[in-house]
């Protein structure tokens, strides 16, 4: 009896005799992805985790089967089971042969042989020992999926059940950290979904449903929520704006969830016009639940303005959203909230396959650092003699217009110029600056290409934004801006950021990472093109680990005043406070002994990009578990099929096709076959192009061939020098016969019949691999 039919006539009938699948409110999923499978380029994932079964009731999944045929052992399938358990939160992990089973409890790790499995309610009640009315409640709500359009994620459902776990147990502070780009706002609208229709409230009694605020601190956040929980009734969604209180001369109350920012309800006036913030027109325990989303951003601090409404709103239950793991920049987040009931990280979301893998492309040039000397022109300000200006001086107290153009020509040509882009500027006007320099040089005749989006580009600048992140328009191309666009842009076919200003903060440098994590179609990776070493926050302990205890935090003085968006404001005029700056021209000639160094770095399987020699050195480590020498390695890499494997094998590893390609590079073989690049790596054989590799090769190939068979393999031979390995894939044989004879029926009028074409495609290849002497 094999696997199959152990499920169909032994397993199956089990559970539904235990009343899976037949209770009310349970179910039996069979072959449940969790994970996704990392991106591996070429439109390729690793493989995925799938679990056999999931049982399910009242939407908590309780108990995994890992199922093995009749005659395996039944504890043959319990490690992934328990470690598929683990991943989704279930209780219970169950390996079966179909004839005995064994039971782990994940919890107090008990475990042994059961004779059957045991019942919805049974299960429910050894997972949840002691009963709570509000988690019975918030159970017999179902997730609103859109008729299946909304699928959660396994750690999402994780989320929402460690918060609602949480406000069932009376807890009034809580905490999630989750990875940009891995969907907190829809956890926030599940959240607020149960609580809804559960009618859960401050009261504790089912006798209304609540008052939920999501309070972000920028519009774009509070409308993409707004717009996120569209599944509510229109008339339970409020969204508080200034326009709207002085239109209706009154805060919002005839709702349910009410949507605002922080500068919204922090400003205002009251009856007789004296400045008076909105929040204050409600009761303090008018709302029952709050959302503060990205909370690491100040609504906690101890010393923030934005505070005051936490506090003032003190008997709700308050639930923070931070993309952030605790260090000593964000520790009153921590203090204010306690530790998160749920943590989910970059790392894991780029190895579950949720979001997109990136590289790092770090750049020095020869004027990273400046000292004036007496051939440079002075054109503005005043300098300090002997000084040496450095990174974080550029452009806020020192600018140097020969170096920023040097900066934009080396990234445009770098970058594919089709490719959505964002660049991180010093200040405003930097962007303003950069933008100016990409349009000059931009290959592309469109006028809006590059647009700048900051706080005083106002509607416009949000209008183009808006354009940005629509994925079915091209243009704009590339954004520019300074702190603007570090968070909250959710733009999924972002395929390069470029730092061109100082990222000080870990937290920062988190989000901004996270502008490009988000997947969509066709984006296997994105890059990172880095003029200011802010690669070197990536060995931080705290790059992507745990919580840990904070550092004491010694602040500045407390702003009584909440601040635009990007800069503080000059108290003479209102304007934009400008340092004074020193402008310099060098002298002529110099900008042209500019020299750059690009280094690449590789995301390892561990969550950290590592260096070309790390990975090189780690590759050939790996290796040696795919292939023992040259003559397998040729035996293998000659035929499509097992090339294809060993390539699938060696992206599991973490050696993705793309930075393999990397490596070509850096050996100084980029117009050599990859085959060339994993003989380096391994045995030190030198490389050659793949022209050398076809002419070595061409006599022997042809030898065996019609002239119309050869007429068929030049063709594949040229695109294969011209474009790579790739070409010599079978899912590419369609378009190489429609390439080359337009229409299948002339190819096999000259080649023979379909079957024919593939044996010819693929018996080929070995020749063009044997050794040179053959």
């Amino acid at each position: 009896m094999n696997e199959a039919e152990t499920r169909a006539e032994l397993i199956d009938p089990a559970i539904r005799d235990a009343g899976w699948g037949v209770v009310d409110a349970s179910r039996v999923r069979r072959e449940v992805g969790i994970t996704a499978g990392q991106l591996i380029g070429g439109g390729r994932r690793g493989t995925r985790d799938i679990a056999d079964y999931v049982l399910t009731y009242r939407d908590h999944k309780l108990g995994v089967i890992e199922a093995k045929k009749r005659d395996a052992h039944p504890t043959e399938g319990l490690g992934q089971a328990k470690r598929y358990a683990d991943m989704l939160g279930a209780r219970f992990a169950f390996s079966t042969n179909g004839v005995r089973i064994y039971r782990v409890d994940m919890e107090t790790g008990a475990e042994g042989y059961v004779d059957t499995y045991p019942s919805p309610q049974e299960m429910w009640s050894d997972t949840f020992t002691q009963p709570n009315l509000w988690r019975e409640r918030f159970a017999d709500v179902a997730f609103e999926d859109r008729g299946g359009a909304w699928e959660g994620r396994y750690y999402q459902h994780k989320a929402i059940d460690a918060v609602l776990e949480a406000i069932a147990a009376g807890e009034d502070r809580i905490l999630l950290t989750m990875a940009t780009g891995t969907g907190k706002t829809f956890v926030a609208f599940q959240i607020a979904w149960k609580l809804f229709k559960g009618r859960w409230n401050l009261g504790r009694q089912p006798t209304r449903q609540p008052r939920i605020l999501f309070l972000a601190d920028r519009n774009i956040l509070a409308d993409q929520a707004y717009n996120a929980f569209s599944a509510f009734p229109e008339d339970a969604l409020a969204r508080i704006t200034p326009a709207e209180i002085r239109k209706k001369k009154a805060v919002p109350r005839n709702a349910s969830v009410f949507f605002t920012i922080f500068q919204t309800f922090m400003s205002g006036t009251d009856a007789a016009g004296n400045p008076a913030p909105s929040f204050g027109a409600y009761p303090r325990d008018f709302f029952d639940f709050i959302v503060i989303d990205e909370c690491h951003r100040g609504g906690a601090d101890d010393e923030s303005t934005w505070r005051g409404i936490l506090d003032y709103f003190e008997p709700a239950v308050q639930l923070g959203l931070t993309a952030t793991p605790r260090r000593t920049d964000n520790a009153d987040t921590y203090a204010y909230f306690g530790e998160p009931v749920y943590t989910y990280s970059l790392k894991e979301g780029i190895n579950d396959g949720f979001l997109t893998p990136f590289k790092v492309r770090q750049i020095s040039t020869t004027l990273d650092e400046y000292v004036y000397t007496s051939d440079d022109h002075l054109v503005e300000g005043e300098l300090e003699e002997g000084r040496r200006y450095v990174e974080k001086d550029f452009n806020r107290i020192i600018e140097i217009k020969e170096r920023e153009g040097y900066r934009v020509r080396l990234f445009m040509e770098l970058i594919d110029q089709r490719q959505k882009t964002l660049v991180f500027c010093a200040t405003q006007d930097h962007a303003l600056a950069v933008r100016d320099l990409v349009n000059q040089i931009k290959a592309s005749r469109d006028p809006n290409y590059c647009v700048r989006v900051t706080a005083n580009d106002g509607k416009e600048g949000e209008r183009q934004l808006r354009l940005f992140q629509d994925n079915e328009k091209t243009i704009p191309t590339v954004l520019t801006t300074s702190q603007k666009l570090s968070t909250g842009v959710d733009a999924r076919n972002v395929r390069n950021i470029v730092l061109m200003r100082p990222i000080n903060s870990m937290i920062e440098f988190k989000q901004i990472i996270g502008r490009g994590t988000r997947l969509f179609e066709g984006k296997d990776h994105f890059t990172i093109y880095d003029f200011v070493k802010a690669y070197q926050h990536f060995n931080d302990p705290e790059w992507d680990g745990e919580p840990a205890e904070p550092e004491v935090v010694v602040r500045g003085p407390v702003r009584d005043q909440p601040v635009a968006e990007e800069e503080s404001r000059d108290p003479r005029d209102g304007g934009p406070r400008r340092p004074t700056r020193v402008k310099i021209r060098l002298a002529d000639g110099k900008e042209r002994t500019i020299q750059h160094m690009v280094a690449t770095s590789f995301w390892s399987p561990d969550g950290r990009p590592i260096s070309a020699a790390e990975f090189i050195e780690r590759l050939y480590g790996d290796l040696p578990a795919l292939f023992q020498d040259e003559a397998e390695l040729r035996r293998i890499w000659g035929r499509p099929d097992t090339r294809r494997a060993l390539m699938d094998g060696l992206a599991e590893k973490g050696y993705r096709e793309e930075e393999l390609k990397s490596v070509a590079a850096i050996i100084d073989a980029e117009d050599s076959d990859l085959y060339d690049v994993l003989a380096y790596v391994r045995f030190a054989s030198a490389p050659i192009t793949r022209r050398e590799r076809v002419a070595t090769h061409r006599a022997l190939i042809f030898s065996r061939y019609t002239e119309q068979q050869r007429a068929f393999l030049d063709f594949v031979l040229d695109q294969y020098v011209r474009e790579g390995v790739g070409e010599l894939d079978k899912a590419k044989l369609p378009q190489l016969i429609a390439l080359k004879y337009h229409a299948l029926r002339d190819a096999v009028a000259e080649l023979g019949q379909p079957g024919e074409i593939s044996a010819l495609f693929d018996d080929f290849q070995p020749h063009l691999y044997e050794p040179a002497a053959a």
